[in-house]
Order: structure tokens, then sequence, then C-alpha cells
């Protein structure tokens, strides 16, 4: 169909015909997959027949249309609706298809959900979203303030809901901590996001924890960390954080166990902090001689390297090296494979790193639930991204006990006798 284009690429009703044409092509796009869907699953049942032999499951036309808000705009549906005749046995009621593409309940898609707690965290009232939202998307179906109240509201049922949800029947081996700053709707000025991020036994990555407190404060961890264990979390094979945080004494009072290991970027900048600018250049590739070295071994050879060369005129730069030596290397107990993420707090640290650029600070009373909440929704979303650790299959053979050097597994005594 031809169509009258101005000048400056618009069509007479304001849009761009780029943008018309992206959003007739999804609706076309969507219209093809439902239907595919629904003959798919008429497909599957054509065998289902009452006793005068004909089907119990067949096309019942269309529902009636809707809009539904995409990232390629607002594009209007009309779903093929479905009879379905078979009873369930159990319950005796009538079986119901429901789509998995589009489900009766929806009016956006998961994409367009990710950004208004992004645009929440960036500061955005609710009564601006559908201005803000608008002009971008091409229609403003789905996203009145009332709906985006609506959503906070389920948001922070669902952050409260995970922080109550029960953690015996789930595993992490691993664990990162680190308090985060966003400024971010929180009462306090020096206020933060607590961050527990977890390795599963078969490799994954998953949040653990998320709430407010003080980054250095001992007891605002010990109160997280006692809440998942009351949940029934397992105490962690490793804990990896920053050495200033309060979180290693709350770790030796609710799970001593488990072993220390301090985050070396959060190091390497706190020791090139205690030096002049001519001296941090080498000063820092002396440091990352230290944990890339190939084994433990090497590694200390390398930390004695770094006393000889900075000891006489920088003592307080590589006393802060010296003292944790023990927690800075305990990564190469573990499989050569973890190094790269045991060493550093990495995993919490570029997940937080989009978030907090695109922050500012925002006031409001009473809005420091609906902040975690929306920062909760932030990290589920990018959870979805998460990679597993390298080798995944050995940890749970950490979990087991195993041990390892130089990075190996070492063989038990009873299979090198056998």
């Amino acid at each position: 169909m031809l169509t009258v284009v101005n000048e400056d690429g618009n069509t007479p009703s304001g849009s761009s015909l780029l943008d018309e044409i992206v959003r007739e092509g999804a609706r076309r796009m969507l219209a093809a997959a439902l239907e595919a869907e629904v003959n798919a699953y008429i497909a599957k049942l054509a065998d289902e027949r009452d006793d005068k032999g004909r089907r119990l499951v067949v096309r019942n036309g269309y529902h009636q249309p809707r809009k539904v808000t995409t990232a390629a705009g607002a594009v209007e549906v009309k779903a093929p609706r479905v009879n379905d005749k078979r009873v369930d046995e159990a319950t005796g009621e009538r079986k119901r298809f429901s789509s998995a593409i589009l489900p009766p309940w929806c009016r956006r898609s998961p994409k367009i959900s990710e950004v208004l707690p992004l645009l929440y965290l960036h500061g955005l009232s609710s009564g601006d979203f559908v201005p803000a939202l608008e002009q971008f998307l091409g229609s403003s179906a789905g996203l009145s303030p009332a709906t985006v109240t609506r959503l906070t509201q389920q948001w922070q049922a669902d952050h409260a809901a995970f922080m109550d949800r029960d953690l015996a029947e789930v595993d992490y081996v691993y664990v990162w901590a680190d308090g985060i700053h966003l400024n971010v709707r929180l009462e306090e000025t020096k206020a933060c996001v607590l961050v527990l991020i977890g390795v599963r036994a078969d490799g994954s990555k998953e949040l653990v924890a998320l709430k407010d407190g003080y980054r250095e404060s001992g007891e605002s961890w010990a109160d997280l960390l006692r809440d998942c264990a009351r949940r029934g979390m397992r105490a962690p094979v490793l804990a990896v954080g920053d050495g200033a945080l309060g979180f290693w004494k709350a770790l030796a009072e609710v799970f001593p166990e488990t072993r220390e290991q301090r985050c070396w970027v959060h190091k390497t900048a706190n020791v090139l902090d205690s030096l002049p600018k001519s001296a941090q250049p080498g000063a820092k590739k002396a440091i990352q001689d230290i944990y890339s070295a190939e084994d433990k071994q090497h590694a200390e050879a390398a930390i004695k390297t770094f006393v000889q060369l900075y000891r006489a005129k920088f003592p307080k730069a590589v006393k802060k090296i010296t003292d944790d030596q023990a927690e800075l290397l305990a990564f190469y107990d573990f499989p050569a494979e973890h190094w790269i993420h045991l060493r550093t707090t990495n995993p919490i640290e570029s997940t937080f790193a989009t978030v907090r650029l695109r922050t500012k600070v925002t006031r409001g009373a009473g809005s420091r639930t609906a902040a975690l909440a929306m920062v909760f929704k932030l990290v589920e979303s990018a959870q979805q991204r998460w990679r597993a650790v390298n080798a995944p299959h050995l940890v749970a053979l950490v979990r087991a006990g195993a041990r390892f050097e130089r990075g190996r597994l070492v063989e038990r005594p009873e299979a090198v006798a056998a």
C-alpha cells in the first residue's frame, strides 16, 4: 500500500514512516507467531474427540483487538481464540488454551517493564512516564500514572518475597559481597545497597540478597547474613569482598568456616592511593604480577619483589599488601578456571556499573522501599544475562571438599593407590 510522505519523512498523521513500517512489521510477525502457536496446539490434540467423533479442540475466531506496548511501539493484536472442550479429570473444570507468546493479561513486553524501573531510578516521577514514553513508543497504552504506581507496588512485593524466600534448597559455594552507593532515594546520605551474589553448585550465578544498609557497618552485614542463615542458607566455601567492608566481621560471626578472599581491584586502588603518581604505573604492574602469577608460590615470590622495591620509601603501601597476604592469595587454592572469577568483585561491579552511571540523587519521603524494589528489578533483569563460571562442573567438587594445588585437582590417596 502506497503512503503519502512529507518532505521531512513523516506521514500526514505526524508519525515517522520508518516507525510505522517497523510497527507494521512487528504486528504481522506477532500475528503470524500467534497463528502458528494455535495451529500447533490444535494439531497436537487433533485425535482428542468426543463420543460422536467430533474434535474437542477447534478454532473459534478471534479475541477482541488490544494494543500491546513493545520496544517497536504500540502494536494492535487480534489473538486467535481456541474452543477447548476437554475437561480436567482432577478438578472437573474445562481446560483452557493460554498463549505463551501473549498471555491474556499482557499489555506490555518484558523489555518495556525493564525500562520503567530504570526511568524511576533516574528520577522520573510516575506522572512523567506517559509524556516521556508516548513520543518514543507512539502510544501511551498501558503507561498511565496509575499503571506505573501499581507496577511499583508489585515490584516492592516481589522484592519482599525474594528477601523472605527459603534458602535451604539452594547451595551457594562462592559469594561476592559489596556495598553499592547509588544515591537513589535512600534516607541517609551514607546509606548504600548491600549486595550478595552467589555461585550455585551447578556453576550458575544468582542474586542471593539485596537490602539497604551501611557499607562499613558490621552490624548491617551481620543482620543480612543472619537473615540468610535463618532462611536456611549454608555457609559458602569462599567469600569475596573489599577489605574495608564490615562484612568480614559479620562473616566471622555468622559463617566462621567460610574462607575470605580480598578483591584485588579494590586493593590495587587502595595501594596506589598511598603512592605518588610517579610511582603508580610501576607499582600497578608489580601488583598485577602478584594476582596474575601462575600459582601461589610464584605469587608469594612476586609479593617479596614488591616489598623489596617499595618498602624503603613507601612502607604504608607495602603494609596494605603484606597484612592481607593470606586473604589476597586464597583464590589460588581453588580451581585455576575459577581464579579469574574469585580474585575480584567484578560480578557485582559490572552489574551495577550501568545503573550507577544512569542514576542521580532524587528526593522523596517514604520512597526507600520503592527505590530498593527498582534496583532489585534491574538486577533481576540483568541476572538473565549472567553466564556461569568457567568449568562449572568443578564447583560441586569444591563444595565436596576436593583439594586443588596449583589450580589442579589433587587425586585422593585411595585413587592414587588404586
